[in-house]
């Protein structure tokens, strides 16, 4: 596939990406380039392809208040255009295997027989982790993966986003109706335009030089 952007208009994307700290409320994403982020939510990779997630987009005014509540009150939640909680499924099980490998067969035109052995290899692993006490931080990572996708993609629109760890899961759960389900809040993030006086949005980003982080061998 040919470049669909030119390498520096990339980097000069991310290099223009920061967590930002003030949106404005008063403009909001168009819905065409809304539906192109959300594109890149369903199409983010997971282990094994098991998307062991739920993405809660919220763009309701009343909802963001009760979210900010459960956010230590970072405004961050109200003032942006659209919200997104990420939510990480655990205890994933045979029936959510199961589903997977149903739309396998739909999408690619094939019988679920046929991915039998697929069944079973991705039922082991699940097995295993479970054993160890690693399934639901082995999913839950797999939403890190979505985000960077997420913010990425905003960046390439020229869209500003926040990722948010300071949240309280259990209240965010109860408020998305989450309690009692195999799904909990793992992070969240803001989408929208920065405002003119966000001091953070001028200040240089610092990163360790690419020779000490990237080792080429």
């Amino acid at each position: 596939m040919p470049h669909t952007i030119p390498p520096l208009q990339l980097v000069a994307a991310l290099n223009w990406r920061y967590a930002t700290k003030k949106f404005d409320p008063t403009k909001k994403i168009p819905a065409s380039d809304w539906d192109a982020l959300e594109q890149s939510l369903v199409l983010a990779p997971s282990s094994i392809g098991l998307q062991p997630w739920k993405f809660f987009v919220v763009t309701d005014a009343e909802m963001k208040k009760r979210l900010m509540e459960a956010s230590y009150r970072q405004p961050q939640v109200v003032e942006c255009s659209h919200f997104v909680a990420f939510t990480a499924r655990r205890d994933v099980d045979a029936e959510h295997v199961d589903r997977h490998i149903s739309r396998m067969a739909e999408v690619t035109e094939s019988s679920a027989e046929s991915l039998a052995k697929f069944r079973t290899m991705t039922l082991r692993n699940l097995e295993r982790a479970r054993e160890a006490g690693t399934l639901n931080s082995w999913q839950e990572h797999q939403i890190y993966i979505a985000l960077g996708l997420f913010m990425a993609s905003a960046a390439v629109l020229g869209i500003d986003t926040c990722p948010m760890e300071g949240i309280e899961p259990e209240k965010y759960d109860e408020i998305l109706g989450l309690a009692g389900t195999n799904y909990t809040t793992s992070v969240a993030c803001a989408a929208g335009y920065r405002r003119p006086d966000d001091k953070y949005a001028t200040m240089k980003k610092v990163r360790f030089k690419p020779s000490e982080v990237v080792v080429r061998i």
